[in-house]
């Protein structure tokens, strides 16, 4: 008899295999972990229109030389330039400084706060030409020229300087 005849054989129990089920789960659990990790926040939110504290680095760092400049967006809005000249006096070198910003006005009302990167200025001719401080870090004891480019500065804002407050440094 041929083998095309033959009865069929009684069908072979399937065992799960145990060790790709285990992978799988082993996946699943650190997905979850890594998940629950990242959605944590750590500390209250960060509100950029409030008052910050300085940074502990802060004190190392001298502003000097500060000039506002102005011009209008295409959209109608304004930008607010703030170049200025900091030295940095610590032993680290900064690679950023996040700088808020408090504009002041003659109404008694609170100032206007903003905190934007502060940039490096690279040249100035043509045009002003402004990087961001890691691709020009300040070694320690030297100083640079900066800009801090702010949009739509409030019409209170009577034109005095703004309070300049580093509140996050990074150094290496």
């Amino acid at each position: 008899m041929s083998e095309m005849f033959t009865s069929p054989t009684e069908p072979t129990e399937r065992k799960l295999p145990t060790t790709a089920i285990s992978i799988a789960a082993v996946a699943v659990v650190l997905l979850v972990a890594v998940l629950v990790l990242l959605g944590r926040r750590h500390g209250p939110a960060f509100d950029p229109t409030q008052p910050q504290p300085p940074a502990a680095y802060a004190t190392n760092l001298e502003v000097s030389n500060i000039t506002l400049s102005e011009s209008d967006t295409m959209t109608g809005g304004k930008l607010t330039y703030i170049d200025g000249h900091v030295v940095n006096k610590g032993d680290k070198t900064v690679t950023g400084i996040t700088a808020q910003l408090a504009f002041p006005n003659d109404a008694g009302t609170p100032p206007q706060i903003a905190t934007e990167q502060m940039q490096i200025i690279r040249m100035r001719v043509p045009e002003v030409n402004a990087v961001p401080m890691n691709q020009d870090p300040i070694a320690p004891g030297a100083g640079a020229d900066f800009r801090v480019i702010v949009e739509n500065v409030a019409p209170a804002w009577n034109t005095q300087n703004p309070k300049i407050t580093a509140i996050a440094v990074a150094t290496k």
